[in-house]
């Protein structure tokens, strides 16, 4: 069921957004309301199971020893 809704807005972005929905083949209140139906949506949030479950694994070289590097860099950084 379809319910009439006043509104006041400024009368330059009145004009701006008829024009908005003309340029679209569409009427205002069509324009509206795809406006509310959209922030009123509920928003679908990611787990952060699933993000880590879909992260790509780096690619590290076998052999390659990271908490050496790890060290030796800090002690280059700040010294002894």
């Amino acid at each position: 069921m379809k319910a009439r809704l006043n509104l006041t807005i400024e009368e330059k972005l009145l004009q701006r957004m008829k024009a908005y929905a003309n340029a679209r083949k569409m009427s205002l209140s069509e324009l509206v309301e795809s406006y509310f139906e959209k922030v009123t949506r509920p928003v679908q949030r990611i787990s952060i199971v699933d993000l880590v479950e879909n992260m790509k694994v780096p690619a590290i070289p076998k052999g390659r020893d990271l908490r050496n590097e790890y060290f030796n860099d800090i002690e280059k950084k700040y010294g002894k």
